[in-house]
């Protein structure tokens, strides 16, 4: 089922066109990375989706509704990069509060607290908590009535590298249950391996919109095998590889996409030469770079 859907979004800042009729879907359950460098387009996007702003032209439903109705408000989450909370207020007091502003019961503020992992804070000040524990809280609210999309700009700005892998494993607990998930990061290494979707934007236009690994057949990067030869045999083997050597017994090979098995097949017949080998298709960084200058090279033609 699909929760937020965007169609020929157009939105224009004065001389400035912030989006150019983008549109993609996130399904239920669905964890898609919004990437773009800064000024791409993104947060005008969520500030769409969330009713703060108004597109110009195209439509855009969330949850069914329209963005910022009271029945799109009811089921959506925000999770700004910088949260910022009443400093004289515990955790425990200023989640309360929010959810008795939602119409919830505020005796569910300490579960939602130890589901972040800061229930053991729960009674110190915010004004006491570190910019990651800060974010944290700004999770637990997000989570308050159970959304079934959930908005989240730059979220584990802050966090540690521990933090950021529970996060990761919350939202992946949060999809698992159903909720769509839309997220604009910087961290590219962070998202590679925890969205299920990767959209880009590139001066507001939509330069790519599918999975990992399509954007990789797509992009048609070179994929790098780094193999490693038995003690004395890198030299037998970079020349039978035509390959770089490298540290002593590391041979490096650069292939496409459709060469990769008879690579590995050329490299598989060397037999008791070969002590391992390791296949490194492009990284996220890569394609994000190749379309994002695929969609500045479109710009100005």
């Amino acid at each position: 089922m699909t929760t937020l859907t965007l169609s020929q979004v157009t939105k224009t800042f004065a001389d400035t066109r912030a989006l150019d009729r983008v549109g993609f879907a996130v399904a239920a359950g669905e964890r898609v990375a919004l990437l773009g460098h800064n000024g791409a387009g993104k947060s005008t996007l969520m500030k769409i989706v969330l009713g703060l702003i108004a597109a110009d032209s195209g439509t855009v439903e969330v949850c069914g509704a329209a963005p910022g109705s009271t029945a799109a408000r009811r089921q959506v989450a925000y999770l700004p990069e910088n949260v910022a909370f009443h400093p004289a207020l515990t955790g425990l007091e200023q989640l309360a509060f929010y959810l008795r502003l939602r119409g919830e019961t505020p005796g569910q503020a300490m579960a939602l607290l130890e589901r972040v992992g800061i229930g053991h804070a729960a009674n110190r000040r915010i004004g006491t908590y570190s910019k990651g524990m800060r974010q944290r809280v700004g999770l637990a609210q997000a989570l308050i009535g159970r959304p079934r999309l959930m908005v989240l700009d730059e979220p584990t700005s802050g966090l540690d590298p521990v933090s950021r892998r529970e996060f990761y494993a919350m939202l992946d607990e949060l999809a698992a249950e159903g909720a769509a998930i839309l997220l604009s990061s910087h961290a590219l290494t962070e998202v590679e391996a925890r969205t299920d979707r990767i959209v880009i934007l590139s001066k507001g236009v939509m330069v790519a919109n599918d999975t990992l690994a399509a954007l990789r057949r797509r992009a048609a990067l070179p994929i790098r095998l780094q193999v490693t030869a038995r003690p004395g045999s890198a030299d037998a083997v970079a020349t039978a590889l035509a390959g770089g050597r490298r540290n002593g017994v590391m041979v490096d090979l650069v292939c496409s996409h459709d060469e990769k098995l008879g690579r590995l097949g050329q490299v598989a017949g060397l037999g008791a030469h070969i002590e391992d080998v390791e296949v490194i298709p492009p990284s996220l960084e890569d394609i994000y770079s190749h379309f994002s200058r695929a969609g500045d090279e479109g710009s100005q033609s």
